[in-house]
């Protein structure tokens, strides 16, 4: 069934389309305008929400904010100088893409309400055929996923969970109808969202205990607000806003020295961290708790001013003893203890190891796309395109996250490398590409060698990072942000199976090539 835009409803076709966009966060979007941009209007964005914004929509809770500077957390070719905080918080991200989706004109494109269930490469006709879970059909020669590899949130399987009397909800899915006031609340996890999200309820509850698997390393966050003068300048001189951009992205590029480059100066930074820690956390025994037991940088090194001084107030217990099991009333861990509870929030993070279900994405001869990756994990050429699956593109694909600077630069990045791609296809009509097995492997070898010389994010704590079964760190990019730029400028033609119009054509097989 395909979409009916007129209507809003389905019809009895499957609609053709040139490119498919999955995803209204900064990757669709930013996809979207440059096909825009580059002429190429036959495209259509799903996006499984009700409207743009991708995770600065569906995170909402209290306290939701950036971790990198707002004007390096945006687009380059689309500034905004009306940002707030030198951090902004999640309702302004939100603004901002939206006010992108318009400014472009880009919701006639979109199509809201389309989760996608299942991508079938058809060999015949060189094209994807993509069904949704309303009943839409697609048939597209490229399709982009932009869907990001931290969408889908992680719920740990602990027994008795189902039985647990009081409300339960995730922090990707805060429920505001659920009052906290005067409750006891369990958090379960410790993460980027955790950190942000505990300082804002912890003075409205009762009680809250804090459940931590391991501490997080966590730096001083220097937000601030921009002033109105500050505001007006950038309006006024854009160059300035630039040139503040760039500032910013030296200064985070720079911390990649530490991570992958001289270890050593690691020790300044966590000498820094911990002179943070001492100076929030008076308390030698909660600070011990707090204290992480693994190098800086080996699990995602976090800001804040308020997370360590709410973990001090009298109702708040920081719980270190594994959780067993959760009973009708609370929690149990594993010293067997109970601690009554009314309310459960998971700050539990994304499923980063497991970004596609199985029997979702089905590419060249059957095969899913999720072979292998119970093995060795995900992996991609470039963390962009994968063998075995033509004229599929990712955005934020395997080994392309950051652990230094902005995801924005990357994406930007790949966005340019997609667009190149598409353009390579319709100047020498070509009706598949494919990178080659062995391209994609020397990549991948190339990115566990690196990692094994001795990054930070790989030295052998357990994080999200890390593929559990493999071992391999499929998830960072392992070097500098403007090394990755410098490869992916332009599509190299000799690591591609190049399949011509022509020759499908030969082989009396029917292609579509009205959009090449």
């Amino acid at each position: 069934m395909a979409f009916d835009a007129a209507t809003s409803g389905p019809t009895a076709t499957v609609e053709s389309v040139d490119v498919l966009v999955i995803g209204t966060g900064f990757a669709g979007l930013g996809m979207a305008i440059k096909l825009k941009e580059a002429g190429m209007r036959d495209f259509v964005v799903l996006e499984r929400d009700t409207g743009v914004a991708g995770t600065w929509r569906a995170n909402h809770y209290p306290g939701c904010a950036c971790d990198v500077q707002s004007h390096l957390y945006s687009f380059s070719f689309a500034p905004n100088p009306e940002w707030t905080r030198a951090f902004a918080p999640q309702p302004e991200i939100r603004r901002y893409l939206e006010g992108c989706a318009e400014r472009y004109e880009l919701l006639p494109w979109v199509r809201f309400g389309h989760e996608v269930t299942k991508m079938r490469w058809e060999e015949g006709a060189a094209r994807w055929l993509v069904s949704t879970r309303n009943g839409a059909r697609f048939s597209a020669r490229a399709v982009v996923s932009g869907m990001g590899g931290l969408s889908n949130p992680a719920i740990p399987e602990i027994d008795g969970a189902a039985d647990f009397a009081g409300e339960t909800f995730h922090s990707a899915t805060w429920r505001h109808d659920v009052d906290l006031r005067g409750k006891r609340v369990a958090v379960i996890g410790t993460g980027a969202s955790a950190i942000q999200f505990v300082p804002q309820i912890v003075p409205e509850v009762e009680h809250l205990d804090l459940y931590q698997r391991s501490a997080a390393w966590i730096m001083p966050k220097p937000d601030r607000a921009i002033t109105g003068i500050e505001r007006a300048i950038f309006r006024r001189f854009p160059l300035l806003q630039k040139a503040q951009r760039a500032a910013l992205y030296a200064r985070l590029e720079s911390r990649a020295l530490a991570f992958i480059a001289e270890p050593r100066l690691l020790k300044l930074v966590r000498a820094l961290a911990k002179l943070h820690l001492r100076r929030q956390v008076p308390n030698p025994e909660l600070r011990a708790k707090l204290t992480p037991d693994y190098e800086i940088g080996c699990k995602r090194v976090l800001i804040s001013d308020d997370y360590y001084p709410a973990l001090t107030l009298p109702n708040v217990d920081v719980v270190t003893d594994g959780v067993t099991r959760i009973t009708r009333d609370g929690v149990v861990t594993a010293d067997g203890c109970e601690r009554p509870a009314d309310v459960i929030i998971y700050g539990t993070g994304f499923k980063a190891q497991d970004p596609v279900p199985p029997d979702t994405i089905i590419g060249r001869d059957g095969r899913d796309i999720t072979e292998g990756w119970a093995e060795r994990g995900p992996q991609a050429y470039y963390g962009t395109t994968m063998a075995g699956f033509p004229n599929l593109f990712f955005i934020v694909g395997p080994n392309t996250g950051l652990g230094h600077n902005s995801m924005v630069y990357m994406i930007e990045t790949q966005i340019g490398y997609i667009m190149d791609c598409l353009r390579t296809m319709r100047r020498d009509e070509l009706a598949a590409i494919e990178p080659r097995a062995e391209a994609q492997q020397r990549f991948n070898e190339w990115v566990d060698a690196s990692h094994a010389r001795g990054t930070a994010w790989s030295t052998g704590c357990t994080s999200w990072y890390i593929h559990p079964q493999s071992g391999r760190n499929t998830t960072l990019w392992p070097g500098f942000t403007f090394a990755y730029r410098a490869a992916m400028r332009r599509m190299k033609r000799h690591d591609y199976h190049l399949l011509p119009v022509e020759a499908r054509e030969q082989a009396g097989e029917p292609v579509d090539s009205r959009s090449l």
